[in-house]
């Protein structure tokens, strides 16, 4: 008699395969997405005058052809074009470019397709999956999958001589390539929840979501072309707090600083990395997005009280944003 393991096990006639279900949902969301997101390649001119050319990915967010992209993507450029999944093409004009979000919008000329739906980022979790939708390598229509690694991110960036500080960022291991910035990172019901943006590291993608404040950005960009921002310094991350200081506090979480820049407000104010922001301007932090909402263009010159925790013991600290340039 045959006593070996039988390795082959029957599956109930309505039992569903869990790795088909995976690829339901993203082939779903590709499908809703994909005719959404454009292949853009920008015009400008190097310093010496020579001609330069840049390429990325536009997210169509309004009926009229307004679209989202980063600020990166356009920086320097003067003309673009965009390219849909339809074959349809279109010359696009530069509407408005943000350098501390890494947001901008461009608009097309003639026709484009209808809007992505924007969905609200504040309601992802960690763990969560999320699709991203762009045009890597010149790839267009590239679609890659991952989750939620993490959120409330702050990144440096360096734009020639100048650092910047990128807040609130999604951090997601979706593959992300040269030419995805600018594209969609969509949820599992098709709607855009961030705009991808740099590629920090092997495995590590960064998207900008869309939430309350970068909703106020987009608004500024539409009506003015800019966004006046008041500019701190301070490199984040969020941490949760220990249940003695939770309770001494009356907050959960709080923000560390992981980063500040030299020369910034928040360096002449005294803080230091290894600092956690409890509050600033009377108000709890908790996140990247809670300390950006203070920072538009009414805080610019205004004293800014901070309070951190530093060595067990809470500092008072007086910082004087300034208006980034």
């Amino acid at each position: 008699m045959d006593t070996s393991p039988d390795t082959h096990i029957e599956q109930p006639p309505d039992a569903q395969d869990p790795l088909d279900t995976y690829s339901q949902t993203v082939i779903r969301v590709a499908e809703t997405v994909i005719p959404h997101v454009a292949a853009i390649e920008m015009s400008g001119s190097a310093p010496d005058g020579r001609s330069t050319l840049g390429s990325g990915s536009a997210v169509v967010f309004t009926e009229d052809g307004y679209m989202l992209t980063n600020a990166h993507v356009v920086a320097g450029a003067y003309a673009g074009r965009a390219s849909f999944a339809d074959g349809t093409g279109t010359e696009v004009d530069i509407i408005g470019s943000d350098a501390l979000s890494d947001l901008a919008i461009v608009r097309a000329r003639t026709t484009a397709p209808t809007p992505a739906t924007l969905g609200d980022a504040e309601a992802l979790r960690v763990g969560q999956l999320v699709i991203a939708v762009g045009n890597p390598l010149g790839l267009a229509g590239s679609v890659t999958a991952g989750v939620v690694s993490g959120l409330g991110r702050s990144i440096p960036t360096r734009s020639g001589r100048s650092r910047r500080v990128i807040e609130d960022v999604i951090q997601t291991d979706a593959a992300l390539n040269p030419g995805n910035s600018g594209g969609a990172l969509a949820d599992t019901r098709g709607r855009v929840v961030g705009i991808n943006t740099a590629v920090a590291g092997a495995g590590l993608g960064l998207a900008v979501p869309i939430n309350a404040t970068t909703r106020r950005i987009i608004s500024a960009l539409l009506s003015d072309g800019l966004v006046r921002r008041a500019y701190l310094g301070v490199v984040s991350t969020p941490v949760a707090l220990s249940p003695a200081v939770a309770h001494r506090t009356g907050q959960r979480q709080a923000l560390r600083a992981v980063e500040v820049i030299a020369g910034s407000p928040a360096e002449e104010a005294g803080l230091k990395a290894g600092d956690v922001v409890l509050s600033a301007g009377r108000r709890p932090v908790a996140s990247a997005q809670s300390l950006q909402k203070l920072l538009f263009s009414d805080a610019i010159g205004v004293p800014l009280p901070i309070t951190v925790l530093r060595s067990g013991a809470a500092v008072d600290v007086i910082a004087v944003p300034r208006e980034m340039t």
